[in-house]
């Protein structure tokens, strides 16, 4: 990952731009996304899979091995949870100096219904030895990252995998997965950011020592500098979203809110480590704030909550609105983004322009 000294969009990053999309933020008004705009990030290749020679390889340090085909996993007891998913990177072209990568802005986010097999279940049912350490995840998909030929793999620890409410998804809402979003089987783990939910899943590996593959060892770790070992980037930063009121400018996004009666704002907010317990809204850059009402309408733990606020702009004129949401450890959002060297984790409070006439 390198920086750029200016803000000039790279051919490459234009590349990356165009397979990979956004959740456009009018669809916060839905409390499940739909499949095609929920945010999409997709690393490597979308591989072809023929769904009757699929199977799902579980071994490593355990006490007996699987292999299943994706009929023999529908036919096991299945759980639905509705889970909000963000990109690690979202958020990362506001940084500055900018982080070359994928150019996130702010809706890289989405929420959806996940149905599949419970993975602890799995995992007792395989008997990992008593000197397991973690749990690797492996796609199907295959590139170069770093001058590193691999696949992608995710891991996490013994506990965090057993513990965590993780889904081996063959479903999104009530519909087999997309190819785009890892059909036919994919790891879904509830507040963690999208990195981890591993697409394409063909195999689950539990191993004696913590896993050192590039995607967890070398990406996604916040980090200031190259030399900096840094931490790995896990559980999702509470986060809130306006959905932006008014209409739209074309080319600037700018909104236009018309005056003389109320505007009600509305958004949504989430985080993964603990439930949102408050979403302020300010309409003068975060000077000053007031709290908006907080709406748990999917009554999801893993999912996000909605909010809503009675705006009454004072005169007719330019405001920079925003949201700030404050979960149940009482971490908030900061005004400001934390800058690092992969643009991971920036959850700043969102600065939403609005001219009222």
């Amino acid at each position: 990952m390198s920086v750029s000294a200016d803000s000039g969009i790279s051919l490459e990053e234009l590349r990356l731009a165009a397979r990979n999309h956004a959740m456009p933020l009018e669809a916060l008004r839905w409390p499940i996304t739909p499949a095609g705009l929920h945010y999409l990030l997709i690393h490597y290749d979308v591989p072809l899979v023929e769904p009757g020679s699929f199977r799902l390889e579980v071994g490593g340090a355990v006490g007996q091995t699987l292999s299943l085909s994706l009929d023999e996993l529908r036919a096991r007891p299945s759980v639905e949870v509705a889970v909000t998913m963000e990109c690690a990177g979202n958020g990362r072209a506001l940084l500055e100096p900018r982080p070359i990568s994928q150019p996130w802005l702010t809706e890289a986010v989405g929420t959806a219904r996940w149905r599949g097999v419970p993975l602890a279940a799995l995992l007792d049912e395989v008997e990992p030895a008593a000197s397991a350490a973690d749990v690797v995840f492996g796609g199907l998909d295959r590139g170069v990252e770093a001058e590193v030929e691999q696949r992608y793999e995710r891991s996490l620890p013994l506990a965090e995998a057993r513990g965590a409410g993780c889904v081996l998804a063959y479903e999104m809402n009530s519909a087999p997965l997309l190819p785009q979003h890892g059909f036919p089987l994919r790891l879904v783990v509830p507040g963690w950011y999208g990195m981890t939910n591993v697409k394409w899943l063909s195999s689950i590996t539990v191993t004696e020592e913590p896993f050192a593959g590039y995607q967890v060892a070398h990406a996604y770790r916040f980090r200031r500098s190259e030399d900096e070992e840094g931490r790995p980037v896990t559980r999702m930063r509470p986060r809130s979203l306006m959905a932006p009121p008014g209409i739209p400018d074309f080319f600037t996004r700018d909104r236009v809110v018309a005056g003389g009666a109320p505007v009600v704002l509305e958004g949504r907010a989430w985080s993964g480590k603990a439930p949102i317990v408050r979403v302020e809204v300010s309409d003068d850059a975060g000077a000053s704030w007031a709290e908006g009402d907080l709406v748990h309408d999917l009554r999801d733990p893993f999912a996000w909550s909605g909010w809503s606020f009675r705006w009454e702009p004072a005169s007719p004129g330019p405001y920079t609105l925003c949201c700030r949401a404050t979960d149940g450890t009482g971490e908030a959002q900061p005004l400001e983004p934390e800058w690092n060297l992969g643009g991971y984790e920036n959850n700043a409070v969102q600065r939403v322009p609005v001219v009222v006439r």
